[in-house]
């Protein structure tokens, strides 16, 4: 039975002279893994050998869900070609890509995180290699983090703590009416990966793993609208913490972080 999906390219590897297998994110299916025999040769049926970031409509043959699927056609929308030309937006994407593909299941449709992936992947593209378009494409990078958390089921809880449930706003207001606007002891708060979101200064002593926020991070993380106009030293704060969260549900570094950590 032949199908038909929206779908982006998100891992391809050589077969054998002439073809490729190709791991695909699709907006009906959801991931898919695919066999795109004679792709490499010079007159393929998919315009030439499939790579990474390539979108469009695919048709493929899928018997059984044990068996690789067989792309039988590909019908390539432009491409994303601003990214060979700006090596930070081009590594964001490749981890957000990486991302994905680890927290994703095979045949689970997510239909508006594809939307997000996408949208992530256009807007990285239209970024040029300079200072503040570094900080657009981190922050950029920070809400699809996000919403991939969110549309797999692991959203961190960043409204209130997790462990007492204090809502941020409440404990900020009680801080300044008690301490005044200039009271430090604003700033104490904390993200734990294994409550899975903020922790109050009142909780901190029960979550070891915890890490402390700046007051502009935190703001961030319980108002995301911030985070578009954020600077970038807050924006690498966010990604750290980010990062850490990923490697305690992965249970290893991502492979692609260490090229954001440093850049950032």
């Amino acid at each position: 039975m032949l199908s038909k999906d929206l779908a982006i390219c998100i891992r391809a590897v050589d077969y054998s002279e002439t073809s490729q297998i190709i791991t695909f994110f699709t907006r009906a299916t959801g991931k898919i893994s695919a066999i795109a025999k004679g792709s490499k040769r010079p007159k393929s049926a998919f315009d030439g050998p499939v790579e990474i970031f390539s979108h469009g409509e695919i048709v493929f043959s899928d018997s059984t869900r044990e068996k690789l699927a067989t792309l039988t056609e590909f019908e390539q929308q432009p491409g994303l070609s601003h990214l060979s030309n700006n090596l930070f937006a081009l590594n964001c994407c490749l981890f957000g890509t990486e991302l994905l593909n680890n927290l994703t299941n095979e045949y689970d449709p997510h239909p508006e995180l594809f939307d997000s992936f996408l949208q992530f992947l256009q807007d990285a593209n239209e970024r040029r290699a300079s200072s503040i378009e570094h900080r657009n494409v981190l922050a950029l990078l920070i809400l699809f983090q996000l919403a991939l958390l969110k549309e797999v089921g692991l959203q961190p809880v960043l409204n209130a703590c997790v462990n007492c449930k204090t809502r941020y706003e409440h404990r900020a207001s009680l801080v300044r009416r008690s301490f005044g606007e200039g009271g430090s002891i604003e700033h104490r708060v904390y993200f734990s990966s294994s409550a899975n979101g903020l922790i109050c200064r009142d909780c901190e002593n029960s979550f070891p793993d915890k890490i402390r926020l700046t007051k502009d991070a935190a703001d961030c993380l319980t108002n995301l609208k911030l985070i578009a106009e954020s600077n970038e030293k807050t924006l690498s704060e966010i990604e750290k913490i980010l990062v850490y969260h990923f490697t305690e549900i992965l249970h290893h570094p991502p492979k692609m972080a260490k090229y954001i950590i440093r850049d950032s």
